[in-house]
């Protein structure tokens, strides 16, 4: 599960892993180390593959330092390929909601209004910024021959994601009895 901060991706991969019964992995929770402490990017990778040696399992997150080891086993990405105008409002509330509920995201961190919305370096400043290169990126990647072999969904509107998702089996094994 790919796109932009904001766009849903936690939740829909949560969503998926209940309802077909597969593992759910958020990359936030392998990259981020307690404190807002970035973990070594040997580390990171070392983190990915480990839990990719389930057989099966739905990764959400953007990080190019480990895209080849979740396309290269994985069989289908899904991209949430959501505007702005509909990113930056999800963006902030789920930013209110954390900062007022004190939500722990992982590994002890929480999300506070000046990290998410406030400071120069702030998450919606980093969406606002890379989210046109972050398009250009998995545009390209449907085009790149090394990922011929997945099936990459792009899903443009909410009430697409809502569609595909009604589309798909209720569990992962009559998924796999239908490929």
């Amino acid at each position: 599960m790919v796109g932009v901060e904001g766009s849903g991706k936690t939740t829909l991969a949560r969503q998926l892993a209940r309802r077909l019964g597969l593992p759910h992995v958020e990359l936030d929770a392998l990259y981020w180390d307690a404190n807002w402490t970035r973990v070594s990017p040997h580390l990171f990778r070392e983190r990915v593959a480990q839990v990719l040696d389930a057989e099966c399992w739905i990764t959400d997150g953007n990080y190019d330092a480990v895209r080849d080891l979740i396309w290269g086993r994985a069989d289908t990405v899904v991209w949430l390929d959501y505007p702005l105008r509909v990113v930056v409002p999800r963006l902030v509330w789920r930013s209110v909601r954390h900062s007022l509920t004190g939500e722990e995201l992982w590994n002890g961190n929480r999300g506070t209004l000046v990290r998410s919305l406030l400071a120069r370096d702030s998450l919606l400043a980093w969406v606002i910024k890379t989210s046109s290169e972050r398009r250009k990126s998995y545009l390209a990647a449907q085009h790149d021959p090394t990922w011929a072999h997945l099936d990459i969904i792009r899903l443009q509107t909410p009430r697409m994601t809502q569609v595909w998702v009604s589309q798909l089996p209720a569990n992962w094994q009559e998924a796999v009895q239908a490929d």
